[in-house]
């Protein structure tokens, strides 16, 4: 799928939570964000050598300007499939290396990023429809089963089966009801 047709199921999916075209693209920090990222990853993958060193650099300048105003970070290398939400601003942090499903939200405070040693060392792997609840952290070489729940404030470090619903420090998995409802 092209750049514009992601920022167009991202955006679809921010209209089903509410708001009009105003309000969206213009004061709506987390679809600032995501179609930042768009765009950059788009420039990240290009193979025009010159062309992408020009063009990254705007990005980064773009990125760096995004987060200062939103405290968004999210790089340009990270993969994150289609109809992406940020449900609200501030303090999400995303590992460069971050894989992610489609159809996926996060609120605010998250944080998914690289821990472990050795072979254990690396980055969630996070499945589709995955919901990651306010300050949740999510570190280490994990996979992130599809329809998951992350809980507000749970640390995840180990693997997360499909519908498992997780909370607490560390998560522990308390039911299989999934994200149904969540996304």
């Amino acid at each position: 799928m092209s750049w514009a047709g992601l920022i167009a199921t991202d955006y679809k999916k921010y209209k089903k939570y509410g708001g009009n075209f105003f309000s969206i693209v213009f004061l709506t920090q987390g679809f600032w964000a995501i179609m930042q990222y768009r765009i950059a990853h788009t420039v990240y993958r290009m193979r025009v050598p010159l062309l992408k060193q020009i063009l990254q650099l705007f990005m980064l300048l773009w990125q760096k300007g995004i987060e200062i105003t939103t405290g968004i970070s999210i790089p340009a290398s990270a993969v994150i499939g289609h109809s992406f939400y940020i449900g609200h601003f501030g303090g999400i942090i995303l590992n460069a290396n971050v894989l992610m499903g489609d159809n996926c939200n996060i609120s605010q405070g998250v944080t998914i990023g690289v821990s472990g040693q050795g072979s254990k060392r690396g980055v969630p792997i996070i499945g589709d429809e995955v919901y990651i609840g306010a300050n949740a952290v999510l570190a280490g070489k994990i996979a992130i089963g599809n329809k998951a729940v992350i809980g507000a404030c749970s640390l995840v470090t180990t693997d997360v089966p499909e519908n498992a619903v997780m909370l607490g420090v560390p998560a522990v998995k308390i039911s299989d009801k999934g994200s149904t409802g969540y996304i």
